[in-house]
């Protein structure tokens, strides 16, 4: 199935949607309680930012700026507390491409809101 006329941020949204689980499984997947809790904050915050749901829509921006901040701090937690691995690397580059689009999300969001 195809969309034949995908709306204009579809492309960011697909790019952050696909971040942000690849980031959420590989956190999971260690099965460490912390670990295991940053990636259900990554799934429930993308819950948040895209459910359809009247009721959020309202928190979107907000939710949106909240979804930066959190990978922005797993990022620098990273680099202080973890054992630099390939596979963290390889996530924290993912996370900063979630980051950017999030930001170029953001920024599509205010030029079209009036």
């Amino acid at each position: 199935m195809t969309l034949k006329n995908p709306p204009a941020g579809y492309p960011v949204m697909s790019g952050i949607i696909l971040t942000t689980l690849i980031t959420a499984i590989v956190h999971l997947s260690f099965g460490i309680p912390l670990f295991v809790l940053n990636g259900v904050g990554y799934l429930g915050l993308l819950v948040l930012l895209y459910a359809p749901l009247a009721t959020l829509e309202r928190f979107r921006p907000v939710v949106r700026y909240v979804l930066i901040g959190y990978t922005v701090l797993t990022i620098v937690l990273y680099f202080v507390m973890a054992p630099l691995m390939a596979v963290g690397l390889l996530t924290k580059a993912v996370e900063a491409v979630l980051v950017a689009l999030l930001v170029v999300e953001a920024s599509q969001a205010r030029r079209t809101t009036p």
